[in-house]
């Protein structure tokens, strides 16, 4: 009734009513559809955006449409699965550093070149995979790796078939080939037993000089309870062995408690990871295993340092093998580790350099080019985004403005029926992004005035607003694309200034007596 032409006189103000009322009439025409009100209340604007619908039989149900609407995403994700690699690697580079802490004794040090440590590369292990997905059930995985130590080193390649048989399990054919070793057959089965217990098998032929190396791995895993699973693993072949694990995965935490008896190693391990609740999903881990190896420790972080990237170092001190540094990154689906061997003594120095060390590098690294970095690329895709909306922003904006100059009246009406029984009266509103204390210098507020759109929702004295951006309301628009905005409201009730400050999706209820301005003080 608002947005009529009919009920405008004015030529200009009849032809920004027109354009408005055309929006009205297309979502009238929606929701009065039984089929496209469906689709719009399962699945929003996205779902009547969705091509494929044309030739949907009229008169379907919800569930049916529903079913439609799957299908159609999973025909789109079998298109994207055709064109989709899925790579992933390691590269793993090994740091002899013993000679900064394990240094001859004086009578050697006149040897040529003595004065200075010698950091050497004493290993390096890369492998790569790629998968190819062939159909909706069927991949093919192609991957290899090359490891070199103190000189010496190989390489294999693996073609592997995977077939997901169905929605409990799946198998995978495997055939490789390497310089080291000789031809590999192997095959791997998963299988549901029940909803909360699955089985993995995998069979393994090596052929070598030697003879034939069959080698096979059973995996029981059970869940024990929402949180915690249960692990029993079988080991048979070249170094045999029985496993039995326990991991507890919470939201706060992650721990692990294992005992493997086996030929050449028996171990227990223990293990705890605290997880932070913070932007950049802080990890801090430390674990305990002793078997007839000897005794390692080793504590570490990890913390996201961007969209993509983590970053963690570990220190670990053990008996017989020294104070070893590890560093790693993971950079989406590719990892790069470098493990770095300190010393083959438990050197306190050792130990605290190591601990230390990488503290201070990352703190430095953090402050003057991660951050920095971060906020660079921030800015660059704000700046990116309000480019590429630019233009729809224009169109709203236009819309907004049409919107207010429509309301007036409308608003006018409903002051007076207000203030006739000491009602509710939006005194000032306004919406998008406040400078408060903590913003930086550069900051600038990007706010405009949405007091008459605001008034125009009263009704009967109150004014309720749903969890959902406020951009979408009649007479708003996004004045700060990408960023967050809030609402800030100045009303009066019963002749008693309130004031209330709301977030972009947080509901909204006024008058309210929490939002009462205390005048007294």
């Amino acid at each position: 009734m608002l947005y009529h032409p009919d009920k405008h006189r004015d030529p200009e103000l009849k032809s920004q009513a027109e354009r408005l009322f055309n929006l009205v009439h297309q979502a009238y025409e929606v929701l009065s559809d039984p089929q496209t009100r469906a689709i719009y209340d399962i699945y929003g604007k996205r779902g009547l955006e969705m091509e494929g619908w044309e030739v949907v039989e009229r008169r379907r149900t919800p569930a049916e449409i529903r079913e439609e609407f799957e299908r159609l995403q999973r025909e789109r994700e079998e298109r994207r699965l055709q064109q989709r690699t899925n790579p992933k690697g390691t590269i793993s580079v090994g740091i002899d550093a013993t000679d900064l802490f394990d240094r001859y004794e004086e009578e050697y040090e006149d040897v040529s070149g003595s004065g200075f440590p010698q950091i050497e590369i004493n290993k390096m292990h890369i492998s790569q995979s790629i998968e190819a997905p062939l159909t909706a059930t069927d991949t093919a995985i192609l991957s290899g790796s090359l490891s070199t130590q103190n000189g010496n080193g190989g390489g294999s390649i693996n073609f592997a078939l995977r077939r997901v048989t169905s929605a409990k399990g799946w198998g995978e054919l495997e055939f490789g080939a390497g310089d080291l070793q000789g031809p590999l057959f192997g095959l791997k089965l998963f299988r549901n037993l029940t909803p909360r217990c699955f089985v993995t098998t995998n069979c393994a032929l090596q052929f070598s000089s030697r003879g034939i190396r069959p080698g096979l791995t059973t995996v029981l895993a059970r869940n024990l309870d929402k949180n915690t699973v249960g692990y029993l693993q079988w080991r048979w072949g070249i170094q045999s062995a029985m496993n039995t694990s326990i991991v507890r995965d919470t939201k706060t935490s992650h721990f692990t408690v294992a005992l493997q008896l086996g030929i050449p190693h028996s171990f227990a391990l223990i293990s705890y990871q605290h997880k932070f609740q913070d932007d950049d999903q802080t990890r801090v881990k430390g674990s305990l295993k002793a078997g007839f190896f000897g005794t390692v420790v080793e504590y570490g972080a990890e913390r996201k340092i961007s969209r993509h990237s983590v970053l963690g170092a570990a220190v670990s001190v053990g008996v017989p093998q020294g104070v070893s540094l590890k560093v790693k990154l993971n950079r989406a689906s590719q990892t790069y580790f470098f493990p770095i061997h300190l010393t083959d003594q438990l050197l306190p120095s050792a130990v605290f350099y190591a601990t230390v060390g990488p503290l201070v590098v990352y703190f430095a690294l953090h402050r003057l080019v991660i951050k920095p970095y971060l906020r660079a690329q921030k800015e660059k895709e704000l700046e990116k985004q309000r480019e590429s909306t630019a233009t729809d922003i224009l169109q709203k904006k236009q819309e907004a403005e049409a919107a207010v100059r429509l309301m007036q009246e409308s608003v006018r009406r409903i002051i007076e029926a207000e203030e006739s029984r000491m009602g509710l009266i939006i005194v000032n509103a306004w919406y998008g992004k406040f400078v408060n204390d903590k913003s930086r210098k550069s900051e600038k507020v990007k706010v405009i005035d949405v007091t008459v759109p605001l008034q125009c929702l009263v009704k009967d004295s109150k004014l309720i607003l749903t969890e959902a951006s406020k951009a979408g309301l009649p007479g708003f628009y996004d004045p700060c694309v990408g960023e967050e905005k809030s609402l800030k409201v100045l009303y009066q009730f019963r002749g008693v200034l309130h004031q209330v400050m709301a977030l972009d999706n947080e509901a909204l209820r006024i008058p309210k007596q929490s939002h009462r301005i205390d005048t007294d003080g």
